[in-house]
């Protein structure tokens, strides 16, 4: 199938992008990486009358150590992520999660603002976002405000961005020491959307017990899901196969997806708690 027809928009500056979303947002979709919205023309599932091309606004396309943490542009390549040290130095679990997003060739074109404003809830990068207690900057035309991850995300392909809103930056806070991370994830095939999976960090305190946990499901709930009880049931324990394992039952207990054509809710149940247990356990999901 061919796209609708729209009128195409080439900014160049932020702010150009912005006065075309204060005058068009209702009837626009913004292009970065087009990894998902180009699908969504060519099946007309999206049917916008003006299409704001974001890839020549290169403010939107950095990534560079901020306060003993990370800044990363809305545009910043997948790839870039992937391949990046600093990334892998100071957001390791960022590193951890990018062989699992789509394929190289998709990496190569899309974006971290794209896949954290499109909201698949089978996405690894609005998980991981919301394990790092990143926080998201987005810009109208003559303001901005900053969202955490937790409450970016609302449904299904469904944030709190509103038309006229630009997703300009993502900060990440310092890595802190002694901190690991885990993400672990099933799909049909690799590079498919996960039927599910779970994002994990783990910080030890001087004492070698946990002394902070992030756990965040995804594929399972209709946004990244936080479990919070899973979280606290880690913090001052030590770490191995007892504690994980009792996290691991927390989650499964805690969710409740829905069947689709793809998996039962049970299974994904089940799955989840298997996968946040298994950096402990040493099992292997199937």
């Amino acid at each position: 199938m061919k796209a609708p027809r729209f009128k195409y928009h080439d900014p160049t500056t932020v702010e150009e992008a912005l006065d075309l979303l204060a005058r068009y947002g209702d009837d626009a979709k913004v292009l970065a990486g087009g990894q998902s919205l180009l699908p969504a023309l060519n099946f007309r599932l999206a049917r916008p009358g003006h299409l704001i091309d974001a890839n020549r606004i290169a403010e939107l396309d950095g990534l560079a150590a901020r306060d003993g943490g990370l800044t990363l542009g809305a545009l910043v390549r997948q790839r870039t992520l992937e391949r990046s040290a600093l990334v892998q130095a100071q957001a390791p679990l960022i590193a951890r999660a990018m062989p699992f997003v789509g394929h190289p060739q998709i990496r190569n074109r899309g974006t971290l603002g794209g896949s954290l404003a499109h909201a698949d809830p089978a996405a690894e990068l609005p998980a991981v976002m919301v394990a790092l207690d990143a926080r998201l900057t987005l810009r109208r035309a003559g303001s901005e405000r900053t969202v955490a991850a937790e409450d970016f995300f609302v449904s299904y392909l469904t944030t709190v961005l509103e038309p006229d809103e630009l997703l300009t930056r993502i900060d990440l806070p310092p890595w802190p020491a002694r901190t690991g991370s885990s993400l672990q994830e099933v799909a049909m095939r690799m590079g498919d959307f996960a039927l599910g999976g779970v994002a994990t960090t783990l910080t030890l305190g001087i004492d070698g017990r946990i002394a902070r946990a992030r756990i965040v499901c995804f594929g399972v709930d209709e946004r990244p899901l936080r479990v919070a009880e899973a979280e606290v049931s880690l913090e001052g324990a030590t770490p191995g196969e007892a504690a994980f394992a009792e996290a691991g039952r927390i989650v499964s207990v805690r969710l409740a997806p829905p069947d689709d054509v793809h998996a039962s809710g049970a299974y994904r149940k089940r799955l989840a708690g298997v996968l946040t247990r298994l950096p402990s356990s040493g099992e292997r999901a199937a």
